[in-house]
């Protein structure tokens, strides 16, 4: 049966892409859909490699091709739920630039960018997966000036890379997050208004939502064969359909549960606050803690009130008054030379308590004390004894949440919570000290202070390591001498601790190195009658008397007299020298200070505005040649253009790796929970709590608890909580 279903879905992609045609709902064409013909600025409508369609020459800086929303909410409806597409183009780019060819984005976060960089000849993919972002770098030179038909196509984390109709490169990626969310929009030629414009001829930009659909591009590449491709699809529509089942009995089981309930329900959702229920949208003053709340959607919200400066008069003093959060001026009372507020008591003769500025007698009958008359306390501003140690704090003084009652002998009174300064004086209400912004922080060099309720927190700067809660450092164990690399190789720090490189002219794996013997293995560069000599981590041609020992250098099929220097054709940049023999060459040394300097090779020279480049984030600006690293890539400015790749992680020998919050590089995980590059193998199952036999990757929601998601990675059951869920129900 199953191979049945794969042969129909074989057939069937293959129909849709050539036989029968290609269904015009499973496409987009973006150049149409963009209506670039009455777009002026920025684009040009010239010749293409063909005359079928229209092609368009992307040059000006300013300019905007980006879609209407109309076009948008297409693209995302086309995107909703799919695990297959492929995007289309041919173009022409500029030799040696760098630009992005078509992004789909929100903001900072891409979920389809191609970009091609002819900086460092690259194919850049940029993608999410999990919430992060992810890259795949394809080392390829397509910025040449050429035409170039270039098709990418994914399915599920199945990719595939095609230059001009062949198979470049063929991976197992982490399957990208396909649902769009509603503020996505698509950008032609550029990453934004401002970063990676593409220079160079765009026509034929198609994106399609079949199987194998760079076979619209290329016909001659119809096959006849299922790949994984198809058959993977087919496993995920059992695993959907699995899911599917396993949520709709929970689903029915949850509903009966409910409905018996059904009587004792709202048909809103509403709030429960100290025995009162407020309706979706109410609002109420809590006095306790001076906020002014609201019900949304079942979640109480909470703000604090904000109480005006009081200025009150000689004659008054400000005190709190029941039921009123601010204070209020009241009238005060003078007697025996002792001030009194609203409120406040005094024992004479007889009790007496201040009241709009008049002392009025109380008649009060004290209560009966469990203790000896030398333990009896009279407490401030009070007539009646209480007993020594007395809680205070129990009798109802009020605090704010972030302040916290404390009892003295006679009294009680507020005070605030480390981290916490009062407001306006008065430790019945606090709010939270920003440590980071006042420099009340311990925080060393290389960490940022990172402000926290009540606290805060020291992180490290990008590359640093941490060496307590405060500070970071660059050297582990490379700087302490506390490594165990080979003396003839270079011991490099990274997050979780050190890597060994042999040296170059050693051989090893940076633990043990030894000498690479270039004369017996012949990968020397001696000529003529020159003898070499093995040198530890090198080697050196000596060459006796004759005429052949000229010391000139053999080059591209050429000679190079000894001490003659030249560029490098391939690269403008480079200068080369013959010595003894022997090639050696440097990138060229830069000198600002003359006029006729190369800015293509000394970029750091150009100090045209309009080669400056505004960072990621619209706010700092760099000069040209300048670098920095931003969203774990390491970026340059050159002539105005921003240029980025990913940051090199070290290779790790583990199973299962992570990547940490606000880390770039993975580290090795032993629970496979835990991993986020867990590559699923169909052949380990798990068993749900149904008895329902689950394929790896499959999802279903716990029996008997509707809030609880669980995943099968590898014959391993892993369970997590969603607590909104929780919540809500």
């Amino acid at each position: 049966m199953g191979l049945l279903l794969l042969l129909w879905a074989c057939a069937a992609a293959a129909g849709a892409a050539v036989g029968f045609g290609m269904d015009p709902d499973l496409q987009i064409d973006i150049i149409t859909e963009l209506d670039l013909v009455n777009t002026t600025l920025g684009v040009t409508q010239v010749s293409g490699l063909h005359n079928a369609s229209k092609a368009f020459l992307f040059q000006d800086m300013e300019r905007e091709i980006h879609a209407a929303p109309h076009v948008s909410e297409k693209l995302i409806q086309l995107f909703w739920n799919k695990s297959e597409f492929t995007f289309l183009a041919t173009l022409q780019q500029k030799a040696s630039t760098s630009g992005v060819i078509l992004s789909i984005r929100e903001l900072e976060h891409s979920y389809f960018e191609l970009e091609s960089s002819g900086l460092r000849d690259e194919i850049r993919y940029h993608y999410r997966f999990n919430g992060k972002s992810r890259t795949e770098v394809f080392p390829y030179r397509l910025a040449d000036g050429q035409w170039h038909k270039i098709a990418v196509s994914l399915s599920a984390s199945h990719l595939l890379l095609h230059v001009d109709c062949n198979r470049i490169y063929e991976r197992v990626i982490d399957p990208p997050e396909m649902n769009l969310t509603p503020e996505s929009n698509l950008w032609l030629g550029q990453r934004n208004r401002k970063h990676g414009f593409f220079k160079g001829v765009i026509q034929d930009v198609k994106i399609i939502f079949i199987p194998n659909g760079y076979i619209t591009q290329c016909p001659n590449l119809n096959r006849t064969c299922p790949t994984c491709s198809d058959f993977l699809s087919l496993v995920q529509g059992i695993m959907d359909l699995q899911e599917l089942l396993a949520k709709m009995t929970a689903k029915l089981n949850y509903a009966e549960t409910r409905l018996s309930q059904l009587e004792d329900c709202h048909c809103e959702k509403t709030c429960q606050v100290n025995g009162v229920i407020y309706r979706d949208k109410d609002s109420w003053v809590e006095d306790d803690h001076c906020r002014n709340c609201t019900c949304k959607s079942g979640v109480v919200e909470c703000r604090r009130m904000s109480c005006p400066p009081l200025d009150c008069p000689s004659d008054a003093l400000p005190v709190h008054v029941e039921s009123q959060c601010c204070k209020v001026c009241k009238a005060k009372c003078i007697y025996g030379g002792k001030v009194l507020a609203e409120g406040q008591r005094v024992l004479t003769k007889s009790c007496r308590e201040c009241r709009n500025g008049v002392l009025v007698k109380v008649t009060e009958t004290c209560p009966p004390l469990n203790c000896s008359e030398k333990d009896h306390v009279l407490p401030e501003n009070q007539c009646c004894s209480v007993c020594r140690g007395h809680n205070f704090c129990a009798e109802g003084h009020v605090c704010g949440e972030n302040s916290e009652c404390k009892n003295w002998n006679t009294k009680a009174t507020c005070e605030c919570k480390n981290g916490y300064l009062s407001v306006q004086g008065d430790s019945a209400y606090c709010e939270d000290i920003d440590e980071c912004a006042a420099k009340m922080h311990y925080c060393h060099a290389n960490t940022v202070c990172v402000n926290l309720p009540g606290s805060y927190r020291c992180d490290c700067v990008m590359g640093y390591v941490r060496v307590d809660d405060f500070s970071c450092t660059e050297h582990d164990e490379c700087g302490s001498g506390q490594h165990n690399c080979d003396e003839n190789a270079i011991c490099t720090n990274t997050v979780r601790g050190h890597s060994c490189t042999c040296k170059p002219g050693y051989v090893g794996n940076g633990t043990i190195c030894r000498d690479i013997d270039e004369c017996a293995l012949k990968t020397h560069t001696c000529w003529n009658d020159s003898a070499c000599v093995n040198l530890a981590g090198g080697f050196d041609c000596l060459c006796p008397s004759g005429p052949s020992c000229t010391g000139d250098c053999p080059h591209e099929g050429g000679l190079k007299r000894n001490g003659q220097v030249w560029t490098l054709k391939e690269d403008r940049c480079s200068v080369c020298s013959c010595k003894d023999g022997r090639i050696f060459c440097r990138r060229t040394a830069c000198d600002c200070e003359n006029p006729s300097a190369d800015l293509f090779c000394c970029p750091e020279c150009d100090t045209r505005v309009t080669s400056q480049c505004l960072d990621q984030t619209g706010h700092k600006l760099y000069r040209s040649g300048d670098n920095w690293t931003y969203s774990c890539q390491q970026c340059r400015c050159l002539e105005g253009e921003v240029d980025c790749w990913p940051l090199l992680c070290p290779n790790l020998n583990c199973e299962y790796t992570a990547i940490s919050e606000g880390e770039c590089c993975p580290h090795c995980v032993s629970d496979p929970c835990l991993a986020d590059n867990i590559t699923y193998d169909i052949s380990k199952t798990c068993l749900d709590g149904y008895g329902i036999t689950r394929l790896s990757g499959s999802v279903w929601t716990m029996v008997g608890s509707p809030c609880t998601t669980c995943k099968c990675k590898n014959g391993n059951v892993c369970c997590s909580v969603d607590l909104e869920c929780l919540h809500n129900n």
